[in-house]
């Protein structure tokens, strides 16, 4: 219970932690950001990392001039790619495997049944669409990896999905992330990032049990 209060505190005070980070650490900041990225996207055990709200808040310290906006986009999209790549690969190689196992805290056949659905209905352009989709965006290259999706086909969704998903996250803290009222209120924004995030998942969910019951 404890972890699970630090993990909400977390999320909702990004820009208190990683002010914090940046002060400690400095330079290695960018390897951390990294490290996070990679893992949320590359690591099907990994889902719950913050994404999205973590770039916002990397572009709203690039805006302070605590980080570099050019260092800091090249650094997360590097990690998405590769984090996309590698789950890919693991996908391709042991999917089959994933299929068998049990549900855990962390890994749940519904999160890979969601994702499914998500590739039924947009196909190849799941790479790109569910990096602005939590959960999805980690088991999206899974599933192509277990679907035996050609390499250089996956590839090019996996570029361009990181690099708009990098665009729109970093730049959106960048550029709004210091307005009054973002700044005063950066737990609400961070809560509405994750809710907007979450709403394609939830409408395909409601839909998918709709005509279950159908």
């Amino acid at each position: 219970m404890e972890l699970i209060q630090t993990a909400i505190d977390v999320f909702l005070h990004l820009d208190k932690y990683l002010a914090k980070i940046i002060e400690t650490y400095g330079t290695w900041t960018y390897a951390l950001l990294f490290v996070v990225v990679f893992c949320e996207t590359g690591l099907v055990v990994t889902p719950f990392l913050p994404g999205d709200s973590l770039l916002f808040a990397a572009g709203v310290f690039a805006a302070k001039g605590s980080l570099s906006l050019p260092l800091v986009m090249l650094v997360l999209f590097a990690a998405a790619v590769l984090g996309d790549a590698v789950n890919y690969a693991v996908g391709r190689r042991i999917g089959h495997r994933v299929y068998e196992m049990k549900d855990s805290r962390i890994f749940r056949k519904e999160y890979i049944d969601r994702t499914h659905r998500f590739f039924e209905k947009y196909g190849g352009k799941t790479i790109v669409i569910a990096r602005f989709v939590p959960i999805v965006r980690t088991f999206a290259p899974f599933l192509a990896g277990v679907g035996e999706m050609s390499y250089p086909r996956f590839a090019m969704y996996n570029v361009t999905g990181a690099a708009l998903w990098i665009l729109v996250c970093v730049l959106g803290g960048y550029f709004f992330g210091n307005l009054p009222f973002v700044r005063d209120n950066f737990s609400v924004v961070i809560i509405a990032i994750i809710v907007i995030s979450v709403l394609p998942a939830v409408y395909e969910f409601l839909r998918h049990r709709k005509e279950g019951r159908a």
